[in-house]
């Protein structure tokens, strides 16, 4: 079988091939061509959450699949908006919500928020990058870890960013050949661990990102040989690629009590 890093590089040497064999999946092409033909009718906030097949793809889209269930989370995720400091999305540590808000905006813009290009074509690359993170981790999980984190690296401001996200936590834990169970040791003291041991800002850096990624999925390999390990297993207990439940409110206390 492959090697996680050879998987990884097969697909990101090429990332446009790779994503325009996702969205030929009849599956895929299929989901985006209903979206596409419906999403400009969406005038409000009823709208979007009434039509069920839409309000998935756009969950998807934004990694935030497995909360279409909380539609009462959700639906005061959109009502309340971005702009004012003390909207919801605002005060969530996950930042995918808040990414969720600014594509669909009503808002800031009402009827008009579905008429913007971060509603229409924005979310379906966004979909289409999903699909793709998903369908490698089908067959290799360190492959999906590598394609998140390549993908999200650059909102990496601090240690917290990387121990509020289960998968970013995951790659960085592997990289550094930590036992698992420094997960559960206090978070402060993790966070101040990997500024000592990281240069945060390094993670900016596409060339330093990639290098750091080189060492991921090598120890992956060795940690998790290609024919031996559990595809779903990072991903089953949290929202998406993102935070646990319980993690979501831990880190979010912090945030809002400024400890």
């Amino acid at each position: 079988m492959t090697t996680t890093f050879v998987s990884y590089q097969q697909i990101s040497r090429d990332l446009a091939t790779s994503l325009e064999r996702v969205s030929k999946k009849p599956d895929v092409a299929r989901e985006t061509e209903y979206y596409n033909s419906k999403i400009g009718d969406i005038k409000s906030v009823d709208d979007f959450m009434a039509d069920t097949r839409l309000y998935n793809y756009a969950l998807k889209a934004h990694g935030l699949e497995d909360m279409s269930y909380a539609k009462a989370f959700i639906r005061k995720v959109l009502t309340e908006g971005i702009d004012d400091d003390d909207a919801f999305a605002n005060q969530l540590s996950d930042t995918r919500y808040k990414e969720l808000a600014t594509s669909f905006n009503f808002k800031a813009f009402d009827t008009a928020a579905t008429s913007f290009d971060r509603a229409q074509t924005e979310v379906v690359d966004k979909y289409m990058r999903q699909t793709l993170e998903e369908d490698a981790g089908n067959e290799n999980t360190g492959v999906r870890l590598a394609l998140y984190f390549d993908r999200t690296a650059s909102t990496i401001t601090t240690a917290m960013d990387i121990l509020a996200d289960d998968a970013l936590a995951q790659v960085v834990r592997t990289a550094l050949q930590l036992p698992a169970e420094v997960a559960s040791s206090n978070i402060d003291k993790q966070a101040a661990y990997l500024d000592r041991v990281l240069d945060i800002e390094d993670f900016q850096d596409p060339e330093k990102v990639g290098k750091f990624l080189e060492r991921f999925t090598a120890m992956w390999e060795i940690e998790n040989p290609s024919d031996n390990y559990d595809p779903l297993a990072v991903f089953s207990s949290s929202s998406g690629y993102g935070i646990s439940p319980d993690l979501l409110l831990s880190l979010n206390s912090l945030k809002l009590g400024g400890s």
